[in-house]
């Protein structure tokens, strides 16, 4: 089977793990997501999404940062084609394939060959593989050229040109197998001792049994907390009535879909905060009425601007942290996303502008 059609029958099984600290790949077993524990970053939540489900909050149910992988449990439709666990460790030379969301790139599968069938790092195997993989590809699977499930991509060497390690399916076996005899969720495996403790039974974020720090149960116990201008925006987004863990795409920018425009919020380490809704597209035809038009309504505008950047309509907002208070930024804010699809749609319906394609996660 070549790569393109791995992909094709697969697809349905890949998910996209989103955190504020940044993005990764899972894909599903069973009734379960399969990721990276690096990836959840050590939250209880996650935002996740696939071809078949929108983006959703997500609970992470198993964290083991000696094996790097976690389980996550949401409500999914299940894929057309199961993707199963191999019976089989690969060998030196045998073709892979690595499929996840480099850089956001959302369904990139790689080829490569297994340079490595058992490369021992920090007292594990892992296989050592040719295929490039790049960030945002953590935690999706290795595949042979029968589609199943040999590995879990987890790191690579910086600055090094395609030397990526996957953890072997026999480890994730053990961990499912393991983690499913608890009977229980909100499990995390101790690095030190390798027990199975329930969370529950985690006291000043020590083991219950070698009494080692357990730094995964206190970045869980904390989870993320937004502070400064990013706690004000999020709190003008509360206020909204917007799901700000939906929207949120790391720790300062946020994306907001209403009708058919996106309004992206974005805050930057010189202090600024801009919000962009990237409109319809100008179209070939009548282009001075769009100018016209733009330019009437920006006399009548208060905190935003109509803008034309290469050949797509903008309506911003921009300020600095330091002027930022909470009652401007609600009516900014506020009427950015009421206004970006009220333009949108008279742009397109009565001045012929052309509508943006959009990626899933574009």
């Amino acid at each position: 089977m070549n790569t393109q059609l791995i992909l094709e029958k697969q697809i349905e099984n890949i998910m996209q793990i989103m955190t504020p600290y940044g993005t990764g790949t899972g894909f599903i077993i069973g009734d379960m997501i399969i990721t990276n524990s690096h990836v959840v970053g050590g939250l209880k939540e996650v935002v996740v999404s696939a071809k078949k489900l929108s983006r959703t909050i997500a609970t992470v149910i198993y964290d083991d940062p000696f094996f790097d992988i976690a389980f996550i449990k949401c409500v999914f439709e299940q894929p057309s084609t199961v993707l199963s666990l191999a019976q089989n460790h690969v060998s030196d030379g045998d073709v892979v394939v690595a499929i996840g969301h480099p850089y956001g790139l959302n369904y990139t599968a790689t080829e490569g060959i297994v340079s490595r069938a058992s490369r021992l790092q920090d007292d594990l195997e892992y296989i050592q593989i040719d295929a490039a993989i790049n960030p945002g590809n953590s935690g999706g699977p290795l595949l042979n050229i029968k589609g199943e499930v040999v590995g879990v991509n987890t790191f690579i060497i910086q600055n090094a040109n395609n030397l990526g390690f996957a953890l072997p399916y026999f480890y994730l076996q053990d961990a499912l197998t393991a983690f499913r005899a608890q009977k229980h969720e909100n499990i995390i495996k101790c690095p030190s001792c390798k027990n199975l403790i329930e969370e529950k039974d985690i006291n000043n974020d020590y083991c219950p049994r070698c009494g080692v720090k357990l730094e995964v149960a206190k970045l869980r116990r904390k989870g993320y907390i937004p502070t400064g201008p990013t706690k004000m925006i999020e709190d003008i987004l509360n206020s909204l009535g917007i799901n700000v863990t939906l929207s949120r795409r790391s720790i300062s920018s946020w994306r907001i879909d209403e009708g058919t425009a996106r309004i992206d919020i974005n805050y930057y380490e010189n202090g600024v905060i801009i919000g962009d809704a990237k409109l319809c597209a100008i179209p070939s035809q009548h282009i001075d009425k769009i100018y016209d038009y733009l330019l009437k309504e920006n006399e009548k505008l208060s905190y935003l601007q109509l803008s034309i950047n290469e050949n797509s309509i903008y309506l911003s907002y921009l300020i600095v942290d330091s002027s930022l208070t909470f009652d401007e930024g609600k009516t900014a804010i506020e009427r950015l996303i009421k206004y970006a699809n009220k333009y949108d749609d008279i742009l397109i319906n009565e001045y012929g502008a052309i509508v943006q394609k959009r990626d899933e996660e574009d």
